[in-house]
């Protein structure tokens, strides 16, 4: 009877415990008394690479400001379909407040509390002033909407349930933030909080973590097909201007041309200010070597 006794109170602890490390309990700030500005709000959109996922498939020009999702990608967990994310009041996020976009921004989590997959790149979302955020919701509401629905992930048995996600966040959420010097702070923003850069070009444990200690070293590509190139100063071997050009133009220093997913990131990039691409180009060719 002891045994059995223990047993069961080793269980309801166990299950106690798991529920609150895996609970949604980020803190999220409220940012509706901020002044917004849908310019900045734009810059931002660009920056973070919205469209690039969120947009339909093979959508060209103004239609890439439709984000209706459908685009799918495979990982070693299954697929992800990019959800509606357009103004649609029923398909998509247009019954939400600014507090909700907030929350699942900044900390992966759904106006009714689930966590999201870090297939969306909260983890370094994270790292997002307040005042881009609100900026940012400030541009959405100017976007056209969507009625398209929804797909579900066709994703592995064991990545269907959403709850441990609370638990990878722990061990994997936000990104590193390194000491970059001010000179090249704004750089930095860019490419790990708005441009997620280190989502892709950083090699992933078992648990879909980043290896930090091959940071921006290349990766796998998550479908299986190719190969991530690295980007840090030494396999680049690129100026500044260069990668500012090659972000502007998506053509590299040897003239070859951006092609595949990072042509998508070019289409977004191009929008951002000569000053910005630079900042970008100077942090990338400082990276690791403060």
């Amino acid at each position: 009877m002891f045994q059995i006794r223990f047993l069961l109170l080793f269980i309801v602890t166990l299950s106690i415990g798991f529920w609150g490390l895996t609970h949604p309990w980020q803190k999220t700030p409220d940012l509706t008394g901020l002044d917004t500005d849908p310019d900045r709000g734009e810059i931002v959109f660009y920056a973070a690479g919205c469209a690039g996922c969120h947009s339909a498939p093979q959508a060209k020009g103004e239609d890439r400001l439709v984000l209706a999702g459908g685009q799918q990608f495979n990982t070693q967990f299954g697929t992800f379909v990019a959800p509606n994310i357009s103004m649609d009041r029923d398909h998509g996020i247009g019954a939400w407040s600014l507090f909700d976009f907030t929350r699942a921004v900044r900390n992966g989590v759904s106006p009714e509390g689930k966590h999201y997959y870090p297939a969306f790149p909260y983890a370094s979302y994270h790292h997002m002033t307040d005042q881009d955020i609100a900026d940012l919701w400030r541009f959405w509401a100017t976007l056209p909407s969507s009625d398209r629905a929804n797909e579900p992930h066709d994703l592995a048995i064991f990545a269907r349930w959403r709850r441990p996600v609370g638990i990878w966040k722990l061990l994997f959420s936000p990104t590193p933030w390194d000491n970059s010097t001010p000179s090249q702070a704004r750089g930095q923003y860019l490419v790990q909080a708005l441009g997620h850069c280190a989502e892709c070009h950083t090699p992933r444990n078992i648990l879909g973590g980043l290896k930090t200690n091959d940071w921006m070293a290349g990766a796998p590509s998550p479908d299986g097909k190719g190969r991530i190139p690295a980007i840090t100063p030494s396999a680049l071997g690129w100026s500044a201007s260069d990668i500012a050009a090659y972000l502007k133009s998506g053509f590299t220093p040897d003239y070859d041309v951006a092609g595949g997913l990072m042509a998508e990131v070019i289409e977004n990039t191009s929008n951002l200010s000569d000053a910005d691409l630079l900042a970008i180009g100077d942090y990338l060719v400082n990276l690791n070597q403060q």
